[in-house]
């Protein structure tokens, strides 16, 4: 369907379904909503690289971060903020803890004026196409939860497959011998990124007919002090763990270090697995065995998504990027 056949099932005009599209306050509350329920019950999804051209040239990307401090999203932003000035655009750049990302995401929009925004991280699992009509800005998200993405055709995304990465670490750690694994995750309110790879680690064990512990699954807040102070009460209580898989590296060497002061040996009496591929899981001594994320990828990919989106070159994608298992020595088989 196209705006005149959405104007002629309401019976208006196209000029007046194209205000309620771009969020004109010049329509009748009672047109409006006759217009948005055509709208839904068509299932009509506006071409929004198209509109974006069509709307006021501020030249300002915007770049909405989740969390004052993420090491994961630093490293991103890097290439991000490089990618976005070659190209001749303002970036105005936001970080924010907010529990309502949509909202969040929809504020700073209207509030910069942007032509188009990249999301680092974020819950978008309420995001639908309905919410995104009349918004005239092409978004990008970047490392957020994949179920947002099945069926979105009002903006586009990169990231990889959680539940996947999440497997394949667990299954490595099972296939080196370790059976009583403990997990580390972030925040309990976390059903995005979070609940994926709960669901992958689950899913390892299940394959190979081992039983689920809850009392083994622990939160870490994503931070370094949270996870070490996690993990000194769990493996006080818990003193037949031979592994934690931490879905951050950050988290990851708060667990070695809580290990370390417990008097573990660390891979030899319990071995660490961490998530991201971040430079100072590296230089960790023993280096700390990590899924990687292709971070710089996701930074080229994002902007060059982004920037063909303004220019109408492409339309909305959804691309999932690879992994790698990357081994260290806080890794071996018993």
């Amino acid at each position: 369907m196209n705006i005149k056949d959405i104007a002629q099932i309401a019976n208006v005009g196209v000029s007046t379904v194209s205000r309620v599209l771009n969020g004109h306050p010049d329509v009748k509350d009672e047109t409006r909503a006759k217009v948005l329920e055509v709208i839904k019950k068509n299932n009509y999804i506006p071409n929004n690289s198209a509109r974006v051209l069509k709307q006021t040239n501020t030249r300002n990307i915007g770049i909405l971060v989740k969390g004052v401090f993420n090491p994961f999203f630093s490293e991103i932003l890097k290439t991000v903020s490089t990618g976005v000035e070659e190209a001749g655009y303002t970036m105005i750049l936001q970080h924010h803890n907010n529990e309502n990302d949509i909202d969040t995401l929809l504020g700073f929009i209207k509030e910069k004026k942007l032509q188009g925004v990249i999301c680092l991280g974020g819950n978008f699992l309420d995001l639908t196409d309905e919410v995104l009509v009349g918004v005239n800005t092409a978004i990008v998200l970047v490392s957020v939860d994949s179920v947002t993405r099945k069926n979105l055709k009002s903006c586009s995304s990169i990231s990889i497959n959680n539940q996947q990465a999440s497997y394949m670490a667990v299954n490595y750690l099972i296939n080196n011998g370790h059976h009583e694994i403990g997990l580390m995750l972030g925040e309990v309110a976390d059903f995005g990124i979070g609940k994926e790879r709960y669901e992958g680690y689950k899913k390892a064990l299940a394959d190979h007919q081992i039983p689920f512990n809850e009392k083994y699954v622990l939160y870490g807040d994503y931070e370094c002090k949270g996870a070490y102070d996690k993990t000194i009460e769990f493996l006080k209580k818990e003193k037949q763990i031979t592994a934690i898989f931490a879905i951050s590296d950050i988290m990851a060497v708060g667990v070695a270090k809580a290990t370390a002061n417990l008097g573990y040996t660390i891979g030899k009496d319990i071995s660490i697995m961490g998530f991201d591929g971040m430079d100072f899981a590296t230089y960790y001594e023993p280096s700390i065995a990590t899924i990687k994320q292709p971070k710089q990828d996701m930074g080229l990919r994002s902007v060059d998504l982004l920037l063909k989106l303004l220019s109408g070159k492409a339309e909305n994608a959804h691309i999932f990027l690879d992994v790698k298992l990357v081994e260290g020595g806080s890794c071996q088989s018993i």
